[in-house]
């Protein structure tokens, strides 16, 4: 029997009340049992996409587990509606939990997406690093959408495969539509892994573990790659703080005509 998690409401985006340890588990048990079963790692980022457009949110939703990847979005949850989430849970280092468990079950995993080059540096590095893991197949990122006769063929390719894990790195939000349209087709856990592919094999550098805890990952990332991120982040992080201090002010005006 597949383990089940409670799911916490915010800004539009129920997530999983999970840990590295429980999300790991849920994902291995999933993959032993070849069941459909789409998990994110989703930070201030996706997050705030999928407030803004409802296309975006309509696929999230549908998502079996949306993970807490980042400490504002597990700092919210705690404060507004008593998670009690010790850590965050960051997409990359979930991907590692995930393929140290895969390993030792001896499990097969599927790379989808980003391009050639990672893909076979990929290759190398996950059975290298996270023994008993076998890569089953990769496919690298069209960089645009798949024609239906595609599609099918991409479908049963990872399925003919013998896949028990499909790692996603297609971007935000484009490995979370690719991984909601594709449950109930492909018969494996779909995880979307964001820059997990690049992390692993050095195409960008992991920012400082006081940055991380300190919820400034995304500074590091936008000094590295200001010119494709800075409207990113000037967008989504504006905001993120505007729903946040307006949640704020409603509990606190809630509160306060609670006791009146």
């Amino acid at each position: 029997m597949v383990a089940q998690f409670s799911k916490t409401f915010l800004f539009g985006v129920s997530y999983a009340s999970v840990d590295y340890e429980s999300a790991t588990q849920i994902i291995i048990q999933n993959a032993e049992n070849k069941l459909s079963f789409g998990v994110s790692a989703l930070a201030v980022h996706g997050l705030m996409e999928s407030n803004r457009n409802k296309t975006i949110g309509n696929y999230v939703s549908r998502i079996d587990m949306v993970v807490p990847d980042g400490k504002p979005v597990q700092w919210a949850l705690n404060a507004f509606n008593k998670a009690g989430l010790k850590d965050r849970v960051y997409g990359p280092d979930l991907t590692r939990y995930v393929l140290k468990a895969a390993g030792n079950k001896q499990l097969k995993v599927y790379l989808y997406g980003s391009t050639a080059e990672t893909l076979e540096k990929l290759r190398e590095y996950i059975p290298r690093t996270f023994p008993g893991v076998t890569i089953c197949g990769i496919h690298v990122d069209r960089f645009r959408d798949a024609t239906q006769e595609e599609d099918a063929a991409d479908i049963e390719k990872i399925n003919r495969s013998g896949a028990n894990i499909v790692l996603v790195g297609r971007g935000c939000p484009r490995q979370e539509i690719w991984v909601s349209q594709h449950l109930g087709k492909i018969n494996a856990p779909m995880m979307a892994v964001g820059a997990a592919f690049d992390y692993f094999v050095g195409n960008i550098k992991r920012p400082p573990g006081w940055m991380q805890q300190a919820g400034l990952e995304w500074l590091f990332r936008l000094s590295q790659e200001p010119r494709r991120l800075f409207k990113r982040y000037a967008i989504t992080n504006s905001l993120y703080i505007y729903y946040v201090l307006r949640l704020m002010v409603s509990q606190h005006f809630s509160k306060v005509s609670t006791q009146e």
